[in-house]
């Protein structure tokens, strides 16, 4: 009778223990209306990729970490970027890589393009098939692509010796093209060219390449795109 008495209480303790242990485990955090879990596609350029920083202070992953801190759980992003890379590399390599479609993507793309002097013209047209594969790489909601302007390198020690008035007016050409085409669309846009300008005054806010944004920079653009990320995925 003792023994049975033992049984009784050691299992009455195990299931109490099993009950507690399960009430402690914070239930994970859901967006609602998006499968989990959520994934992000970014697709660009040496922005994107983040030349010049630590893979964790790339604009994407430096958003990523903004947005837990919000209770918003993303995995860690997707890239097919790569230093140097135009409209048209961008889009060969979407073609030969084919991703997967992500709840969320992101573009910036067309720094190469203005630094070849390519047409703007042939950009417009580029730059609009890039992002009509970009929305159906969100499976077809364009309302989860977001386009960043172009950052004006004229202000960093690479282009002291360019003609950096130039420069900065071309890059607003092409920017004036990007974001028309993204009003078209109906997707949402980014305008980070005046914070990267700041980094004429502002060394800190330059890589120690000399030539790309840092990371203290990339954290400014990342705490806006959270904000915009999050009025869309609530």
């Amino acid at each position: 009778m003792k023994k049975l008495m033992m049984i009784l209480v050691m299992a009455q303790a195990l299931a109490c223990t099993k009950k507690g242990t399960m009430e402690e485990i914070p239930p994970t955090p859901v967006v609602p209306g998006f499968p989990q879990p959520i994934t992000w596609l970014a697709l660009g350029d040496s922005y994107t990729i983040g030349q010049g920083v630590a893979a964790a202070e790339r604009y994407p992953a430096q958003t990523v970490e903004f947005l837990a801190q919000k209770n918003i759980s993303i995995s860690s992003p997707t890239y097919i970027a790569t230093t140097g890379w135009t409209t048209t590399d961008l889009q060969n390599a979407i073609k030969n890589k084919n991703p997967e479609n992500h709840t969320i993507v992101s573009l910036l793309i067309g720094v190469n393009d203005q630094y070849q002097k390519r047409d703007t013209t042939g950009y417009r047209q580029r730059f609009a098939g890039l992002l009509g594969n970009a929305i159906a790489l969100a499976n077809g909601k364009k309302e989860n692509v977001f386009v960043l302007s172009i950052p004006d390198y004229s202000v960093t020690p690479y282009a002291i010796n360019s003609d950096t008035a130039r420069m900065r007016m071309e890059i607003d050409w092409f920017n004036q093209i990007n974001k028309s085409v993204t009003a078209n669309y109906g997707c949402p846009y980014l305008d980070i060219t005046g914070f990267t300008r700041q980094g004429r005054t502002n060394r800190d806010l330059i890589a120690g390449d000399g030539l790309h944004p840092s990371g203290i920079d990339y954290k400014r653009w990342a705490e806006q795109l959270s904000i915009m990320i999050q009025k869309v995925l609530n």
